[in-house]
């Protein structure tokens, strides 16, 4: 008969596991919806990254399916696209029922990898590596039984992305973190400022510079806890929890503080997570399980080939890269599948906001147009975006950070389509968009917050001023 869990108080069993797990089936679920009402836009025939020509492309240069694996490889159609992210949602949605879960998370992995490959630029966020990452330690920690070696998993993927993370800060060229300016600019230049994002900015100098060399701590010391007995684990428990429930106040990150906050139930002994309710009761094993040591040793040979091709992908990110060169097709491939990522979120912080604005032009007068999750409007407070990400918003910030450098692809497509099909992107604006406008530009337009005086006086939450505007594109 297997242990009872509640043989074990103080121990992460099958009851936390089984936690983690219906956690990730959520986050998956918020991320499989959130593309699907965005899928046709991005990467759709009227999109700004269509995929079908770009599969056309790589068969024409004789590209190999494992260099781009996609399913989409036989057929990128509008109906395709919107369908597999609908077959996405539902499998995490019985997955978080509970209904043959690893297998719904099995299939929902390689799909998910094809909007990736298909998607190009609108899926390089490092939440997107780490929904593929977490989901394949879904598959191998086992929910009926006690698995220290599962436990040990979800714990070591979670210090990988905490101090992966802290290294990046610690490594940055600016030296921001150490000498404590990184957050007196952060809360004003994160890509998506959330609703408490100009409270925080307010706040005193010497706050932001505690809380630069606080976040070092949180990143860099804070997760050797995460393998330690319960009272320290419980109290860097609590401390990361904090610190993402701050992040998720202050930024719209879509899904990644979701995801993370799933990860930290790995932290959680077995006692606790069963006084949530019978819901979060696991389903034990009463006999052996079929093919019990061929399932440990399955399990013990994945922990052993992640944690070296992570420990290669630490080398190549962060440091000579010497010991990454020794097996570099293990490395690429692992990287193809995004199965193995390196993290370094914020390695150094932009020390200025440049709005790329969106103007229609009619009747020789340009208006503005602006997208629905950028700042805009100066008195408006920045909206409230998470689980959601609003991809085509996002990447624009990381076009106003090089903006003088040309117009990348999809910038190009979205005036093209604001011009011959504004009905195609009309679900990137909250405003109706002109049927037939003579021309589209873009306005680069340098953003910071109101400071506690100014707004009290104007109301405004952003002051900005107009730093460049861009070529634009007649419509005929």
């Amino acid at each position: 008969m297997s242990e009872d869990v509640t043989a074990a108080p103080t121990r992460t069993g099958p009851a936390a596991l089984l936690l983690f797990h219906r956690a990730y089936a959520l986050v998956a679920l918020c991320a499989w919806v959130s593309l699907a009402v965005q899928v046709r836009v991005l990467v759709g025939a009227r999109g700004l990254l269509p995929a079908a020509p770009f599969f056309e492309a790589l068969r024409a240069r004789g590209v190999a399916f494992l260099d781009a694996p996609s399913v989409f490889w036989l057929g990128a159609s509008d109906a395709a696209l919107v369908a597999g992210a609908l077959v996405g949602a539902a499998l995490s949605a019985l997955a978080l029922a509970g209904v043959r879960p690893r297998a719904c998370i099995a299939l929902t992995l390689p799909l998910y990898l094809s909007y990736c490959t298909a998607g190009r630029a609108f899926f390089g966020f490092q939440w997107d590596l780490l929904l593929i990452e977490t989901g394949l330690v879904v598959l191998v920690t086992p929910t009926t039984r006690a698995s220290p070696l599962g436990a040990l998993l979800v714990r070591a993927l979670l210090f990988k992305l905490y101090v992966e993370s802290g290294v990046a800060k610690w490594q940055s060229h600016l030296g921001d973190w150490q000498d404590g300016s990184a957050m007196l600019h952060y809360y004003e230049t994160a890509p998506l400022p959330g609703p408490a994002a100009w409270l925080a900015h307010s706040l005193p100098a010497w706050w932001h510079h505690f809380e630069s060399r606080a976040v070092l701590a949180l990143e860099l010391v804070v997760p050797f806890a995460l393998f330690a007995p319960r009272r320290p684990r419980y109290l860097a428990l609590a401390l990361l929890t904090a610190f993402q429930l701050a992040n998720l106040a202050t930024a719209n990150y879509g899904f990644f503080i979701p995801l993370t906050l799933a990860l930290h139930a790995g932290l959680l002994d077995d006692a606790d997570v069963l006084r949530l309710g019978a819901w979060a009761r696991p389903r034990l094993d009463e006999r052996p399980p079929r093919f019990a040591g061929l399932r440990r040793a399955g399990l013990a040979g994945f922990a052993a080939a992640w944690l070296a091709l992570s420990a290669l992908e630490a080398d190549d990110a962060f440091a000579s890269g010497r010991f990454a060169a020794a097996a570099p097709t293990a490395l690429t491939l692992a990287e193809t599948l995004r199965a193995v990522n390196a993290y370094h979120l914020f390695g150094h912080i932009t020390r200025e906001r440049i709005e790329p604005e969106v103007e229609t032009l009619e009747g020789g007068a340009w208006t503005e147009r602006p997208l629905r999750f950028k700042p805009g409007d100066v008195r408006r407070t920045p909206p409230l975006a998470w689980p959601h990400q609003p991809r085509v918003d996002f990447q624009l910030w990381f076009h106003g950070l090089e903006f003088e450098r040309g117009m990348p692809p999809y910038v190009a497509r979205l005036l093209e389509r604001l011009c011959a099909a504004p009905d195609a992107v009309q679900p990137l604006f909250p405003g109706p968009l002109p049927a037939r406008p003579d021309a589209a530009r873009l306005v680069y337009w340098r953003y910071r917050f109101t400071t506690p005086d100014e707004r009290r006086a104007t109301g405004d939450v952003w002051s900005r001023e107009r730093v460049a505007e861009g070529r634009a594109t007649l419509c005929r």
